[in-house]
């Protein structure tokens, strides 16, 4: 693994990018500073070796995943992950009934030495898809840099909506169609763009997809169905909202009571995806594998903050239900030494060792990437990095591309 300052600057590519759906590419900064949210120019660059490498360990953490979610649910872990009681129900409805699920991505540390460590589960409402899928392959495809790129994710998504679909449809004899639903509250664009792609591959999938507000989802008094604004039956529904948020909402427990009956509207992902997207994951994942020689190297020591050993003084702190880096903190010699602000921690802390962000630094500072590793339908998919000037990273990053097997021009051959 090695970042690579390759000079090439496709001419328009900022248009080409928007083009292709990356409207969000404009970041702007708390000084009133606009830059680029994709990098044109540097790439990563990896051996099929480490392609290889991470992909193992892709599908190693998912499986391991699983058997967490059943020790969750066979041992009544709901209150130590700080999971409400409305919740558990549909948990464990879903954990056993298997629903449709699509993708997930996990969020590794990586440099190239030694095994990838994982540092979270994004597992209900990942984003940084379309630059992973669209933008990054056809980057990809222009320059030529490497021979190749570890990017299925388009074909493995249409192929996720086939398998998922034809299923729902067997089970419930009528053909779905599929509400894809994003926030308005979402002002960049990216959720917009998101579900764009999404729907793009649902059809693909042969089925017909339906872009959709959440705020515009409507609860029906008389049968506790939810339709949209045309009065058409919510069979399945992709939210792009997650389902911390979606269950202190009003129609809540409305949500959590119409998929408990036949009939009801079926949500992706499902609900059994909060064992996976808070930080509380970690610790168990811990516990249940950190004294294993071969898949506890995948993991970095975690623990429920309350649980912390007495002599940690250096270490990450993680609210459970955070996001984008808002509200976590790192911690040299027991006191912080670098905190973001944000809106969690009221719902628990877990804490995780203490292991730096490698940084391939350039002439212009610090880059310190995190590789995400994307999983759709269980299996391993793609990757995408974001990189950060400083350790923690959160919505100011970078989304740089990458390559496979680059090899550098030869000196005087054209």
């Amino acid at each position: 693994m090695r970042r690579i300052e390759s000079g090439i600057v496709r001419p328009g590519w900022e248009a080409e990018i928007e083009a292709q759906g990356l409207v969000y590419n404009r970041t702007h900064l708390p000084g009133g500073e606009v830059r680029s949210y994709w990098r044109e120019g540097p790439f990563y660059d990896f051996s099929m070796a480490e392609i290889q490498r991470l992909e193992g360990a892709v599908a190693q953490l998912f499986e391991m995943c699983v058997a967490a979610g059943d020790h969750i649910v066979e041992n009544e872990l709901f209150d130590r992950m700080r999971i409400p009681p409305m919740a558990r129900p549909p948990i464990r409805r879903t954990w056993e009934a298997e629903p449709p699920s699509v993708y997930g991505r996990f969020d590794l540390r990586y440099d190239g030495e030694g095994p990838p460590k994982l540092l979270e589960f994004n597992a209900d409402t990942p984003t940084g898809l379309v630059e992973s899928a669209v933008t990054q392959w056809n980057w990809h495809l222009f320059t030529g840099q490497g021979s190749d790129q570890w990017n299925a994710l388009h074909d493995k998504l249409v192929a996720a909506w086939q398998r998922n679909l034809l299923k729902w449809e067997r089970r419930t004899g009528v053909r779905p169609r599929v509400h894809l639903a994003w926030t308005s509250e979402e002002k960049s664009g990216e959720d917009r763009m998101t579900v764009a792609y999404l729907m793009d591959t649902v059809v693909q999938a042969g089925y017909e997809a339906i872009e959709l507000v959440v705020e515009d989802i409507v609860l029906d008094d008389g049968d506790g169905r939810f339709y949209d604004a045309q009065g058409r039956h919510l069979d399945v529904v992709f939210k792009l909202y997650p389902w911390e948020w979606l269950i202190e909402d009003e129609f809540g427990p409305a949500v959590l009571a119409d998929g408990m009956r036949p009939g009801g509207t079926t949500w992706v992902e499902p609900a059994y995806k909060m064992l996976w997207s808070t930080k509380a994951l970690l610790p168990v994942l811990w516990q249940l594998f950190g004294s294993d020689p071969v898949l506890g190297e995948l993991l970095l020591p975690a623990y429920f903050a309350d649980e912390m050993p007495s002599s940690w003084r250096d270490y990450v702190r993680k609210p459970l239900w955070g996001r984008e880096g808002a509200n976590v903190a790192i911690v040299r010699g027991g006191a912080v030494a670098d905190e973001l602000p944000g809106r969690y921690g009221t719902e628990g802390f877990v804490v995780q060792e203490l292991a730096p962000l490698p940084d391939f630094r350039g002439v212009d500072g610090p880059h310190h990437p995190v590789l995400g590793a994307w999983v759709v339908d269980g299996e391993p998919a793609g990757l995408g990095i974001r990189e950060s000037d400083g350790l923690i990273t959160d919505n100011l990053s970078y989304f740089v591309p990458h390559a496979v097997d680059y090899r550098p021009p030869q000196a005087g051959v054209r």
